[in-house]
């Protein structure tokens, strides 16, 4: 490593951050971090257990009182101080994302930019929980309502964005006065601990906020929430994570907000701007090496235009650099390991046995890293494994269709409801394809949907709940009715 990655790494403090205070794990454990690019150990990090949880836990539920009590204005400063902090570190932040995740370095920069703005957004929110008063329809009594925190909160967050996911749930939970236990991916561990860092310098009190880093995320968790002083479970994952969390919350029923798996179809009719749409192809396909939950897992082009856009597609694809993340000019770093990998070249061998034409690609790079070249396949039939499988790489597969309702009908055809694309000028088409696609999302002549203004989430098998937006801090509030009689 350079001068500048081993203190980026460095500085980030390796242990648990438990009640405002970094301690060893309780049974002495750690575990390695990877570079993705390289293969090679990063540091070691304490590991968490079952204990570490317990007393996480406990000071989440010691802390909750006097934290919900805490003036909303002073909530929203310290979220304030936090997307400051962020943009403040953000070149060294960004440095330490691509060194454990392996996005490239510009890429990484964004992602800070995006996760701090989650903190600036919220802190804005924090001001504005509101409730309300109103006089019963018979005139005999009043009701008022009120907003309070849910309660202590159980995060867990994925290694795919290691700080905005973080962020996503973090930045809510202070605005509402929730106390908060956040479980990052064993990968990524490094981003939530300097997030920890940053929130401790930004004045959060002790308690309010514990991250515990582990290699056994089943051992930990599932006690945490059967225990009963957890009230809320907040999860971006998988879909069958996301469903034994649903089985492990009902035994205290749990509030849950989960974001779960995408098959995002991403459709271009005849009538679409080609420049445009093959740019929203790029974004949305390889907006994070396409290890994304709204990355375009399936591409349908109007027979018209499929064989052009197509072609572009590939053209753009191609002039695409791997390598590692903090080197100039790459495009494209490494997947997150080599199991990863390995699902993506097993998928694209299966497309191309069903018949799939490879157009760029199709084949692991070069170097020690977990590099996979981007791939553009055309002809990809419907009952290719990757038409009904999450690609999280970057593999763009590429389908024709002949009509609206036959784009519709394919796009719906899973049970997944992320995210869904469209790419047309013709005004009606638009709504009526909108309305008509069975997604909580869709980006309409644009390959981007996640903003933290806006709220993300998905139906179906994508989850329950929204994130961000002027709805996301209702996911960690509960009303509360008073009804006052003898008026």
């Amino acid at each position: 490593m350079s001068d500048l990655e081993e203190r980026v790494v460095a500085q980030v403090e390796k242990k648990l951050f438990i009640g405002g205070k970094w301690q060893e794990a309780a049974a002495g454990g750690t575990f390695e971090v990877e570079d993705p690019s390289t293969r090679s150990a990063l540091c070691e990090v304490s590991d968490a257990t079952d204990i570490d949880g317990l007393a996480a836990l406990a000071a989440a539920h010691n802390a909750q009182g006097s934290w919900a009590h805490t003036a909303p204005r002073e909530r929203g400063e310290i979220l304030r101080k936090g997307y400051e902090l962020l943009m403040e570190r953000q070149e060294e932040l960004a440095t330490l994302m691509t060194l454990e995740m392996g996005k490239p370095l510009a890429e990484a920069k964004g992602e800070i930019a995006y996760a701090a703005d989650f903190f600036r957004w919220f802190s804005e929110e924090a001001v504005r929980i509101e409730g309300g008063f109103a006089t019963a329809p018979n005139g005999q009594a009043r009701f008022l309502i009120m907003r309070q925190p849910v309660g202590p909160s159980m995060l867990i967050t994925p290694w795919n964005f290691p700080m905005a996911m973080g962020t996503r749930k973090i930045g809510p939970a202070i605005a509402a006065g929730c106390t908060m236990i956040l479980k990052p991916a064993q990968q990524t561990p490094l981003c939530a601990l300097a997030l920890a860092g940053v929130l401790k310098d930004a004045g959060l009190p002790e308690g309010v906020l514990s991250v515990l880093p582990t290699s056994n995320a089943g051992g930990l968790t599932e006690p945490l929430l059967r225990d009963g002083r957890i009230r809320k479970v907040s999860f971006t994952g998988s879909t069958g994570v996301g469903r034994k969390l649903i089985e492990q919350s009902a035994e205290k029923v749990l509030r849950t907000s989960l974001e779960l798996g995408g098959n995002a179809p991403f459709l271009v009719f005849d009538d679409a701007d080609l420049d445009a749409a093959v740019d929203g192809a790029m974004q949305a396909k390889m907006r994070n090496i396409g290890e994304a939950c709204t990355a375009a897992n399936r591409i349908y082009a109007q027979s018209g235009v499929a064989e052009e856009f197509a072609e572009r597609l590939s053209r753009r694809m191609g002039e695409l650099r791997v390598g590692r993340g903090l080197e100039d000019g790459v495009d494209v770093g490494p997947l997150i390991d080599e199991k990863a990998r390995d699902k993506v070249q097993h998928l694209v061998d299966d497309a191309v046995g069903r018949g799939a034409q490879v157009l760029v690609g199709g084949s692991r790079g070069e170097g020690s890293g977990h590099f996979y070249n981007p791939t553009v396949l055309s002809g990809v039939p419907h009952d290719a494994e990757m038409a009904d499988t999450e690609i999280f790489g970057p593999v763009a597969p590429v389908s024709s269709f002949e009509t609206e309702e036959e784009a519709i009908r394919v796009a719906n055809n899973t049970e997944y409801g992320l995210v869904s694309y469209v790419y047309t000028t013709d005004l009606n088409r638009a709504f009526r394809v909108s309305e008509a696609l069975e997604a909580g999302m869709v980006g309409l002549n644009q390959g981007v949907v996640s903003n933290p203004a806006a709220p993300f989430g998905g139906i179906k098998q994508s989850g329950l709940g929204r994130e961000g937006g002027d709805v996301g801090i209702d996911e960690f509030l509960e009303y509360k009715y008073v009804g006052i009689g003898g008026i």
